[in-house]
């Protein structure tokens, strides 16, 4: 009988991988779904590929699009738990977790089944069981889940204790009150000795309790030593907790030294006399001194630079940049620039990252300057960032190199893609503020080349970034303006003209006998009525600044006059200018009839007002007409401040006060706040604003000087002695002799001034003197051992007859 049920045993087997063979070789299988009875069926039924297939058919409803209900099969599915069947154990779990929260009176059924998982005998199946009881979200089970946690920081098996590493922040989201067992159970978690559950422990408590410092003083030094061992997001936890924990634990202290000399100043020193000099303040630097503690971490971060996550490679530049800029960032540079191969996302955040380096060392790129150059196949914020590192780079590269890239942005200034050739333009004005005075004229005259461009947008981009210019060192660039206001007749864009216009004004009383300010208002007035609304308002402009200069001008004089030939013409000419209340009814004919130009005035007029009193007042009553609301305004403005020709004070403190110099940073120097590798960095200030994105945590400060925590505190506890391999041996470099010698100062009997020769002679001369001594008192030694032992003996009985072991 037992043969006949052990071959009908196997035929059973033989059929079930004959059908599964079958299915595997044949037509895919129909993804109709089945009726829910069918589904319930194949639930129940005792066949193991049966069940499966009834499980896959109930995930692959749960996940459909849009999801089908499937909470109906939950007390089906859960029978399943009682088949010893371990190919369907992970998808009721996934199942379980999927709907727990939806019947959790049906979920709390399955509990005592998981508890026994997590004593089976396979580690696999325990952390299986363990991720599924922190996964049920019914806050009823939430001391159960913590002590399945504590079993599972206890287990053996390294893969429990990172599942129980991982538990702890769902066990934590599931009930807060559990939070002082589970800090206990990551503190033990992170001095564990495998790297994989101490990534995972690090993980959670970077979740949990980042605050807490003093949990991650015994293991600072063994993180550092497994850093390099760690998975991805293990490294990138560790990367993150230890770069925050030397800022708050390790002081920043610098030293004065002299700067290492290029290969170029070590030849000048060479050729020239060798005399003693006074070094200069260029010639030194700061340099990080840095803690042992510091340097470990630093050291052991450097092979993370060559890793194939370039997120790792990002936190490695990041704690090299936070923590010693100095000594570490430049071995740093090339695995950065090296992101620059990876795909166009990643390029991109790349980028960001090398721009927020370069705002602080922009010297260190020169080498990668190639890296850099546009493509016109890049996208718009690939190229827009790469411009900014080049304008960066500019001030600290050689001529040749300017030159190179001054060519490139004059190529691509003279394309067609319009913001492209806008972001060049600009550019090249960023290069020529951050340079020499050669370096400057020449990128002004790359600049001056655009005017006669057919590209308005240039055109107009081009002067805006030579007004800035002329703004840094006007006495520099007065023939640059006249040249300017030549091109007027021939000038279409109503940026540049305005920016001309301007520039005109600015300069009206730098000059007063080469100064073609009136002459320029003179021409633009005639053909007022065709410009745009912003030009017409920097003519408006104009006006006002030549009769203010006129006006500072005459007062003087007239004031010598006064004391000269009394008050009286004085008068009389101020009575000619109207008052803004005259402008109505009659005096308003009187005002557009001094406003004709002198030819079209009669004489008695002519002879009395000067010309640029009338190109004023001309203006005055242009602005009045213009449909512009801003521009008559303005007109009302200037008449006001104007209208006592004697009083010109405000005026002058409004119109002719000095402006400050215009400054163009880089676009990315509202963002140099931000920690580099944040999101915040890459959304930017708008949807970010200055605070950066929610959740975000920017690096902390250095603690001062004295505050610092003890440096015993990292001290490792070394516990019992453990089994370390040869090779670990030799690294270590620490022979037998010294370590018994430290465990017998450990003792205290260790005899002083003695070497292992010293025992070698001694022991050479005890058998010299036994083997003389062996006839004599040999017998006496031997009785006087036996008495010893006999003793000890008798004292070692009345021990065990007091304990009750021997009667």
């Amino acid at each position: 009988m037992e043969s006949i049920s052990r071959i009908s045993s196997m035929l059973e087997t033989a059929r079930d991988l004959t059908l599964e063979a079958a299915r595997d070789a044949g037509p895919r299988k129909t993804t109709r779904p089945l009726p829910a009875l069918q589904i319930k069926k194949l639930l129940d039924s005792r066949n193991e590929r049966e069940v499966l297939d009834g499980l896959r058919r109930v995930i692959a409803m749960q996940y459909a699009i849009p999801p089908q209900p499937t909470l109906t099969f939950f007390a089906a599915v859960l029978k399943t738990l009682s088949n010893p069947y371990p190919s369907t154990r992970p998808l009721v779990y996934n199942y379980l977790i999927h709907h727990a929260e939806a019947d959790p009176d049906t979920a709390l059924l399955s509990i005592n089944t998981i508890q026994k998982s997590l004593s089976d005998s396979n580690p696999r199946v325990r952390a299986m069981a363990l991720k599924t009881m922190a996964g049920i979200r019914v806050p009823v089970i939430s001391q159960i889940v913590s002590l399945a946690i504590k079993k599972g920081v206890s287990d053996l098996s390294p893969v429990v204790r990172k599942a129980a590493a991982l538990a702890c922040v769902k066990c934590v989201r599931l009930d807060p009150t559990t939070r002082p067992q589970v800090e206990e159970y990551i503190t033990t978690l992170l001095t564990d000795k495998q790297y994989y559950v101490v990534g995972a422990a690090v993980q959670a408590f970077m979740e949990l309790c980042p605050e807490r410092l003093d949990l991650v003083h015994p293991a600072y030094r063994k993180l550092c030593r497994m850093i390099a061992d760690m998975d991805e997001w293990g490294q990138l936890a560790v990367l993150r907790l230890l770069t925050g924990y030397a800022r708050q634990c390790f002081p920043r202290r610098t030293k004065r030294s002299k700067r290492t000399q290029t290969r170029e100043e070590k030849a000048k020193d060479f050729y020239e006399e060798l005399e003693p000099q006074e070094a200069s303040e260029a010639e030194y630097e700061e340099v990080d001194l840095m803690d042992p503690d510091l340097e470990l971490f630093l050291k052991s971060v450097q092979p993370l630079l060559h890793s194939r996550n370039s997120a790792v490679i990002v936190a490695a530049v990041r704690a090299f940049l936070y923590l010693s800029p100095t000594n570490y960032l430049h071995q740093a540079i090339g695995p950065l620039v090296a992101l620059l191969r990876s795909p166009q996302d990643v390029q991109q955040v790349a980028l960001y990252d090398i721009v927020q380096v370069c705002l602080i060392s922009p010297s260190l790129f020169v080498p990668y300057i190639r890296h850099f150059l546009i493509r016109s196949t890049e996208a718009p914020q690939i190229w827009r960032l790469k411009f900014e590192v080049l304008t960066l780079i500019f001030p600290h590269c050689s001529k040749d190199i300017q030159d190179l890239l001054l060519a490139e942005l004059e190529h691509f200034s003279q394309g067609h893609n319009a913001p492209l050739v806008r972001e060049s333009v600009r550019a090249i004005g960023r290069c020529a503020q951050a340079s020499n005075a050669i370096t400057s004229r020449r990128c002004l005259s790359l600049l001056l080349k655009q005017i006669h461009s057919r590209d308005q947008n240039l055109v107009g981009e081009a002067i805006e970034v030579v007004r800035h210019l002329i703004q840094r060192s006007p006495d520099a660039h007065r023939k640059t303006v006249v040249r300017l206001a030549r091109n007027l007749d021939t000038l279409t864009s109503p940026t540049a003209r305005a920016s001309i216009v301007w520039l005109v004004g600015e300069f009206a009383g730098y000059d007063a006998n080469n100064n073609i300010a009136a002459d320029v208002l003179r021409i633009l007035v005639r053909g007022y009525a065709d410009e745009e609304d912003e030009v017409r308002a920097q003519i408006v402009l104009l006006a006002a600044k030549v009769y203010l200069h006129f006006l500072n001008a005459r007062n003087p004089k007239q004031k010598a006059i006064e004391a000269l030939d009394g008050p009286k013409k004085y008068e009389t000419e101020d009575a000619q200018i109207m008052s803004p209340a005259e402008e109505d009814g009659e005096g308003f004919r009187e005002h557009a009839f001094n406003s004709l130009t002198p030819t079209e005035q009669p004489e008695q007029v002519s002879e009395k007002s000067h010309p640029i009193e009338l190109l004023y007042q001309h203006t005055m009553l242009l602005a009045r007409y213009t449909p512009s609301y801003d521009l008559r305004d303005r007109a009302r403005l200037f008449r006001a401040l104007l209208s006592v020709p004697s009083s010109t004070e405000l005026a002058s403190l409004l119109l002719l006060a000095p402006k400050p110099v215009p400054q163009a940073p880089s676009p990315s120097e509202s963002r140099k706040n931000f920690a580099l590798g944040s999101a915040s960095l890459v959304v930017g200030t708008e949807a970010a604003g200055l605070a950066g994105l929610k959740g975000y945590e920017g690096i902390p400060n250095w603690v001062e000087e004295g505050r610092e925590p003890n440096a015993r505190l990292r001290e490792e506890d070394v516990g019992r002695a453990e089994y370390v391999p040869a090779s670990e041996r030799a690294v270590v470099g620490v022979s037998a002799g010294q370590k018994l010698d430290e465990a017998l100062l450990a003792d205290g009997e260790v005899r002083k001034g003695k070497t292992l020769d010293d025992w070698l002679d001694e022991e050479d001369g005890e058998t010299d003197g036994e083997e003389s001594d062996e006839g004599s008192g040999g017998e006496e030694e031997s009785d006087g051992d036996t008495e010893e032992e006999e003793s000890d003996y008798e004292s070692e009985s009345e021990e065990d007859e007091k304990a009750g072991l021997v009667r």
